[in-house]
This record gives C-alpha cells, sequence and structure tokens, in this order.
C-alpha cells in the first residue's frame, strides 16, 4: 500500500475522526487531470458514460451524490456500492534550463495505483419522499516523489484530501419535479513536505500535518417533462477548510534556524486555508426508444477561490513559506450514450472535457493536473429484480504538463534553484466495480 494511504490511515483513526475511518478506504482520491482536483469518478456506473449526465441520469443510489432530487425516481429502499483502482502516469522529465546543482533524480513515479470508490444509500419512507446518505472522497491528491529528487525544494509529498459524509433528503414537489438537499460534512487533510536548502550540508526538511471540518451544502432539482425525458440541476456550495499547520521543521543549520527564528517562522503556524470550490452541473437524459438512451453534461467550478498549498524555503532570504496558487475557473462538458444490448445487459459510453484551472505552461509539482480528455467505457448486469452490477474503465488524458519554476537565488546561495521540465502524456486510468441493491 503506498506510503500516503497509511499515513492517511493513521490521521483518521485520531481522536475525532472514528466516522471517517469507516469510510476511508472507499474515499481516497487522488490526482485527476478532470475538474481541478474533483473526481467524477467514485466507482460508480459514471465511470463507463464519463460523467455524462451526471446529474439527470438516477438509475441507482449514487444519486443520492451526484443529485440527490434524483431518489424520487428509486423505488423502495437501495444501496449502491462502488469500488475501484486508478493508475496515475506522472512522471517528470527535467528541461534542459534546470539547475545542475540540484542533481538529475526525475521524481520517480509520483502517484501510481491508488484505490477508491463510495457507499450510497436511500431509503423511501413515501414515494414522493426520500432519505439518504452518501460516503465518498471525491476531491484531492496524493503524491510522493523521490526524496532526492530535481524539484525536492518545491515539494517532495504531498497529501490533501476531502472525505465527505451526506445526509440528503429529497422530496417530489409536482408530478414532473422534484427537489433535494444534501448536507457536505467534509473531512480534510493536508500533509505537506519540501525539502529545505542548507547551503552546503545534508538537506533539512519542512512538514506540514493538519486536519479539518468544513460543512457545505449540495442541493439539486430534477424535471421530467415526460416518462422518457429528463432534466437534473445541481449547486454545490464551497466548503471552507482552515487548515492551521504548525510548523515541523528539521535538519536546519544554526545559521538558518537563527535566521528563521528572527522572521518568526521557526515555530509558528501557517494557516494553509484552503476552498473546495463551489460548482454547478446541468444535465439531459433522453430515452430515444427501446435500445438507446442519450445523455449530456455542462458544468462550472470556481477554482480561482481555492487559496494556498504551496509551501517552500528561500534558506537566505525566508520571507515566506507559501505561495498563493492563481488558479481559473473551469467549465466542463460530456456527451455519452446507453445500448440496451438483448438480454441483460446495458452498456455505456462517453467522452467529456475539463478545461485548465492552472497555466499550463507552469503548472505546479505539487499539483500536475489540468485540462483533460476522458473516454470511458462500462456494461451493467441486471442478475435479478433486486440486484445489478456493472464493470467500466475510463482514460482522462491530461497531455504534456510544462512546469517552469525559477528561483532568485542559485542554489549555491540557499535558493530552491530553476525547475523546468514536463509531465509528458499525464494521465489516469480508473478501473471500477458497482453493485446495486433494490429492497
Amino acid at each position: 500500500m503506498n506510503v500516503r494511504i497509511r499515513q492517511a490511515i493513521r490521521s483518521f483513526a485520531r481522536p475525532g475522526a472514528s466516522l471517517a475511518v469507516a469510510a476511508l478506504a472507499a474515499a481516497l482520491a487522488a490526482p485527476a487531470n478532470a475538474g481541478g482536483l474533483f473526481l467524477y469518478e467514485i466507482g460508480t456506473a459514471d465511470v463507463g458514460l464519463a460523467s455524462a449526465g451526471y446529474t439527470a441520469r438516477a438509475q441507482d443510489a449514487s444519486t443520492v451524490f451526484t443529485n440527490p432530487a434524483g431518489m424520487t425516481r428509486l423505488e423502495g429502499t437501495q444501496a449502491t456500492a462502488g469500488a475501484q483502482v486508478l493508475y496515475g502516469n506522472f512522471e517528470f522529465s527535467i528541461g534542459q534550463a534546470t539547475s545542475a546543482a540540484l542533481g538529475g533524480d526525475s521524481g520517480g513515479k509520483p502517484v501510481g495505483w491508488f484505490p477508491g470508490g463510495g457507499f450510497f444509500y436511500s431509503y423511501s419512507v413515501s414515494p414522493d419522499l426520500k432519505l439518504g446518505f452518501a460516503s465518498t472522497g471525491n476531491f484531492g491528491l496524493a503524491l510522493k516523489y523521490d526524496s532526492d529528487w530535481v524539484g525536492r525544494y518545491y515539494v517532495q509529498e504531498g497529501t490533501l484530501l476531502g472525505i465527505s459524509f451526506l445526509p440528503t433528503i429529497a422530496f417530489r414537489a409536482t408530478p414532473q419535479l422534484s427537489v433535494g438537499v444534501a448536507l457536505n460534512t467534509m473531512y480534510g487533510l493536508l500533509q505537506n513536505q519540501v525539502a529545505v536548502n542548507t547551503i552546503g550540508g545534508p538537506d533539512g526538511q519542512l512538514k506540514l500535518d493538519a486536519h479539518k471540518w468544513g460543512v457545505g451544502a449540495n442541493v439539486g432539482v430534477l424535471y421530467e417533462p415526460s416518462q422518457s425525458t429528463r432534466f437534473g440541476l445541481t449547486w454545490n456550495s464551497q466548503v471552507k477548510l482552515d487548515f492551521a499547520a504548525p510548523t515541523e521543521f528539521s535538519g536546519l543549520s544554526k545559521n538558518l534556524e537563527t535566521l528563521l527564528a528572527a522572521r518568526g517562522s521557526l515555530n509558528t503556524t501557517l494557516d494553509m486555508g484552503v476552498n473546495v470550490p463551489q460548482g454547478v452541473n446541468a444535465s439531459f437524459f433522453h430515452q430515444v426508444d427501446d435500445r438507446w438512451a442519450l445523455l449530456g453534461s455542462v458544468g462550472w467550478q470556481q477554482w480561482s477561490k481555492f487559496g494556498q498549498v504551496e509551501i517552500g524555503v528561500n534558506s537566505n532570504d525566508p520571507q515566506s513559506l507559501t505561495k498563493d496558487l492563481d488558479f481559473k475557473d473551469t467549465w466542463h462538458a460530456a456527451a455519452g450514450a446507453q445500448y440496451r444490448m438483448s438480454g441483460p445487459w446495458l452498456l455505456n459510453f462517453g467522452v467529456a472535457y475539463d478545461s485548465e484551472f492552472q497555466d499550463n505552461s507552469n503548472v505546479s509539482p505539487l499539483l500536475p493536473v489540468n485540462a483533460a480528455w476522458r473516454f470511458g467505457l462500462g456494461a451493467q448486469k441486471e442478475e435479478s429484480r433486486t440486484f445489478n452490477w456493472g464493470l467500466a474503465a475510463e482514460y482522462a488524458y491530461g497531455g504534456t504538463l510544462d512546469v517552469n519554476r525559477s528561483s532568485d537565488l542559485p542554489v549555491a546561495l540557499g535558493g530552491r534553484g530553476n525547475l523546468v521540465g514536463s509531465y509528458k502524456d499525464a494521465g489516469v486510468l480508473f478501473l471500477s466495480a458497482n453493485f446495486n441493491w433494490k429492497f
């Protein structure tokens, strides 16, 4: 198991986080170059659709998360369990302009294999009133470079995870219109580690470790003008995670300790406020005939309000330990279809695009994700009136992501050095399985 996963599990085992322990194995997230740091992929049938029809599909209990209003379409009590693994290809290629004093280690495989998924439950109080609960993690990243890689003064390890627990309610206001609301209670985990240039000696380190609860709301509407057509609209509010992390320095030279102490940075607490951005998604589902259905989605997310998560130390002149990353809002579009084969099989396929939230010519090595195309394919099998299951695969392709980080001082004088290079053919492969019960 990945080192960052083990550390996250230990962190969740601390007092006050008992609820998170039960859901952590199904809720870990990792970089996905789609929608900033959001994952549409949480182990459900939406993986095979590349998120097309995300807020309008409402065919199983995962609608508790994607659009709570969709619960009014579910008969009786239903549950969905989703499981997935992903593999991230984010190997760094060193450019010629990288400072020679940083060495030649390209960082290895900072992401690799990660688990994920979620659990979703819908209960019928009456045909027009539903209660639900969802537990999943669709926000964040976790990566670990080689400790002596060329970008060690910018990042060695980083984890930012948001695990959501969502009690929900939905009701049918009219025969065509349903409304749903979810309380998004999110447990946030932030861990960061960066090397510190001690000017001539072995590298020191700066570590941060913070945990925070945040609360937001998801509001959804489902409109069904006919039995064959429906439209979904959701608004997910911002969730503010006010991380406060004490600085944990180690291996510093005496001169650097004195300088950091004089600047008030040695024994202090960094405020690393992170705003999980608000977003809007509008989707449609249309059953063309007995075999074909068409699905589509458009969306927007406010990444310009994200916050500060990048840290580093200029050993010669440590004015600040944090950096505000200038992100841009993103938009999303997806199109897909379902095909009912003879017998119990239903095929899903889709394609989607998410716009960039960083400058593609200078992405952060802490966040090597940006715009992406996503291609999904899946199949669902109806085993009985009360149980069906499905498999899906998706590939999110991010292309080439360039890094151009410069330092005012050379490495020999305490600077972090120039880090220039690229992540070529960056992408994420998702493999998922979902299981759906009706009671």
